[in-house]
């Protein structure tokens, strides 16, 4: 399922976001070796939007929306400007492989803060089956 852009107002992309790939050559839409990416992203957008407006490959097979823990990262930075997780993120992402303190689903962490925020990709999030929208 492809996610979708938000409905929510975005105010100017002022948020610096970076994004570590462990796996850089398939997470990458261009399949590039490029680990690092430093974005910009608005308040008001999730961090799975970004990355996948950015051509980061971020799993997601439930299209955004909570219902899985695909989108599993850690948040090595910035946690305080993200939302806080409820309770519906907090039962899914307990599903994800290797849970640590700092684990979220980008699905859910709405960027609220100034930042700046650092997310790692693990190496076993991939997008198997990567659809395009139509």
């Amino acid at each position: 399922m492809h996610m979708r852009h938000s409905d929510i107002e975005h105010g100017p992309a002022t948020v610096k976001v970076k994004y570590i790939l462990e796996n850089p050559e398939e997470l990458n839409e261009d399949g590039s070796d490029t680990a690092e990416h430093e974005l910009m992203a608005a308040k008001g957008e999730h961090l799975l939007e970004v990355a996948i407006e950015h051509g980061i490959n971020i799993e997601h097979s439930c299209g955004g929306v909570c219902a899985c823990s695909t989108c599993h990262v850690y948040i090595e930075n910035g946690m305080d400007s993200l939302s806080e997780s409820e309770e519906e993120e907090e039962d899914r992402v307990e599903e994800a492989p290797g849970l640590q303190i700092n684990s979220r689903l980008s699905c859910q962490c709405l960027v609220e803060g100034d930042g700046p925020i650092v997310v790692r990709i693990p190496s076993w999030n991939r997008n198997a089956v990567k659809e395009v929208p139509h």
